[in-house]
């Protein structure tokens, strides 16, 4: 693992931020792009970034409508709540979400939502499949409604009072058909599968190299921090957008060829922009992890990231994007910016 997790100059360089005006008119062009008028972002060497206005606004006026960049659910919390896998909206309906919420605690699965405050001080947790995860709120037993009222809620057979005043989009399923994701519409599945999905898939239509594989990162991710999920997402981002540049590239035939690193690089480009430290160096230290072995510690969560690492090039990295990342190490570099 030492050959994939090893820095040097060119990683330190890559990892470096873009020079100030390359990152203003990085953020012009995403304004314009956006078309937000009477807003800029400006650059501050020392409180950072931020987005000012430069003109007036009237009282509920929209300023500024973006969509995030990447973004996942947390594992637990696919318990507690079913929303699309892209904007994050609630769907479904008030009944099939207490109802869903309902069945799984029948089962015995709870999510961070979950459970009183313990008298004892212990730990609070998730628990799912009899497994336990540290997260915030401690298991505790419940009452449980008859099988027959849930189902009812979950099928919508049953309406509670006053729900109707808040209506939900119907849940759509995943157009590759894994039974992960749900959409609120078809743009946002569309969205979703164009951005990252199309790769990630678990379903019949994925577009992974191998469903085994991806399988085994999934897991992996789910078993020691879910994080990886979101630099997945990141990674598969890029190189979905590089093959689009390349596309579009192409069917410009421009007479002088742009290097297809630039490309990679230009793909890269946004998540780069949000880039702050490394994963391992910023991620707080436990309460249980003595300040002599911090050392230990963050070379144990590098290697953690060094083997999911390992497992996702397996699952969605293609010949071509791997032969032109290597020599740069681009594929560590951006997985360790997409975990910060």
């Amino acid at each position: 693992m030492d050959s994939v997790c090893k820095t040097d100059e060119k990683i330190a360089a890559l990892l470096s931020p873009l020079p100030t005006l390359q990152q203003q008119e990085y953020f012009n062009k995403l304004i314009t792009s956006r078309r937000c008028n009477g807003i800029e972002v400006k650059l501050n060497e020392t409180i950072g970034k931020g987005v000012y206005v430069n003109s007036e606004f009237q009282e509920d006026e929209l300023i500024l409508k973006d969509q995030i960049l990447v973004g996942i659910q947390h594992s637990s919390n696919k318990v507690d709540c079913l929303v699309c896998s892209f904007c994050f909206r609630f769907v479904g309906s008030i009944e099939k979400q207490i109802g869903r919420k309902l069945y799984f605690k029948n089962l015995g699965v709870s999510g961070c939502c979950d459970g009183d405050s313990s008298e004892s001080g212990e730990d609070e947790c998730v628990k799912y499949n009899g497994n336990e995860e540290q997260c915030g709120g401690s298991s505790s037993s419940h009452n449980t409604l008859p099988e027959g009222v849930v189902s009812s809620l979950m099928n919508g057979e049953m309406a509670l009072p006053y729900t109707d005043m808040f209506p939900l989009p119907s849940p759509l399923s995943c157009p590759g058909g894994c039974q992960e994701a749900f959409y609120c519409s078809e743009s946002c599945a569309e969205a979703d599968w164009e951005s990252s999905h199309s790769l990630l898939c678990t379903g019949e239509k994925s577009e992974s190299n191998s469903r085994e594989a991806l399988g085994e990162f999934i897991k992996h991710a789910n078993d020691t921090n879910d994080i990886f999920l979101l630099a997945a997402k990141a990674i598969a981002f890029t190189i979905l957008r590089y093959r689009k540049l390349k596309a579009e590239h192409v069917d410009k035939k421009a007479k002088q060829s742009e290097p297809k690193q630039s490309l990679l690089l230009e793909a890269w480009k946004p998540v780069s922009i949000g880039y702050k430290r490394r994963w391992w160096d910023c991620i707080a230290l436990p309460d249980d992890v003595d300040l002599s072995d911090e050392g230990a510690f963050r070379m144990q969560i590098k290697n953690l990231a060094c083997t999911s690492l390992e497992l996702l090039k397996t699952a969605i990295f293609d010949k071509e994007c791997e032969a032109r990342i290597q020599p740069l190490h681009f594929e560590y570099d951006l997985y360790i910016v997409s975990t910060s």
